[in-house]
């Protein structure tokens, strides 16, 4: 439907996954996309959507904790594309433990990536948008586990819900510059990541490998975990003018597991 055509989208956490997945719904929108991740070439996936998208589409390096590096990253994406109308906030790591395990170094290195490194990428991306005069669309990725706490993810659940208070406070301070921020908040979505998180389950629940996937899947009220897909088409939305009277809202896509 061409609803992103003449629009420059940075993807970030996006060398697969879910970042890669609606980089290619954006492609296919016709928006030009920058799709960033920490790898300095770019994982297999990337480089097959960048040989069928040459023109549309670029691969760039940047470590989102240090601002010098997402600004190299930003000028380089730039100078390929033009200003950037579009931001999709996704790079995030995980990480669980019993409470009382959850040391300081494990907080440090969820809250560098989850929260450092995603209002880094914000702010940057929102002081080039407000420079540029012409308005723009910013996504943050927030997760379920944003709207609850949980016995054995303290540190991600709350890096997770700072994402949602963030999305909030830019919203506000960017509606009286035409600049909309939302966040989606994705249920339990089958992506290389849940190899881990499934064994760290194991670890701590005493289950069998592959037991808590099979588990989780199970009690989402659709029957199933989500795909990366499963993300895009409200990533589309809430990039385009579609939701153009929408800003500061986390919206679930999770199968039904958390009602707002």
């Amino acid at each position: 439907m061409n609803r992103l055509a003449s629009k420059h989208a940075v993807l970030t956490g996006a060398g697969g996954g879910i970042g890669l997945a609606v980089a290619e719904a954006y492609l296919a929108e016709g928006a030009r996309c920058s799709v960033v991740d920490l790898a300095p070439t770019p994982p297999a996936a990337a480089a097959a959507l960048l040989a069928r998208y040459p023109d549309q589409l670029c691969y760039l390096a940047a470590d989102v904790r240090d601002a010098g590096s997402v600004g190299a990253m930003l000028a380089a994406a730039v100078e390929r594309h033009g200003p950037v109308d579009i931001l999709f906030n996704n790079a995030a790591v995980f990480d669980m433990a019993p409470l009382l395990e959850s040391d300081l170094a494990m907080y440090q290195r969820l809250f560098d990536v989850n929260v450092k490194g995603m209002f880094i990428v914000m702010q940057q991306v929102l002081q080039g948008m407000v420079d540029a005069g012409r308005g723009g669309a910013i996504i943050n990725l927030a997760s379920q586990a944003g709207r609850r706490g949980e016995a054995l993810v303290s540190h991600y659940c709350a890096s997770k819900a700072a994402v949602i208070s963030y999305t909030q406070s830019a919203a506000l301070a960017m509606a009286p510059r035409g600049i909309r921020v939302n966040a989606i908040a994705p249920g339990v979505v089958d992506t290389p990541m849940w190899g881990h998180v499934d064994a760290l389950f194991a670890r701590y629940e005493n289950l069998q490998p592959g037991e808590k996937k099979r588990a989780v899947g199970l009690a989402v009220p659709l029957g199933r975990m989500g795909t990366p897909a499963d993300l895009a088409g409200t990533a589309i939305f809430l990039a385009s003018d579609d939701s153009a009277y929408i800003t500061a809202q986390t919206i679930n896509v999770d199968g039904g597991s958390v009602m707002s």
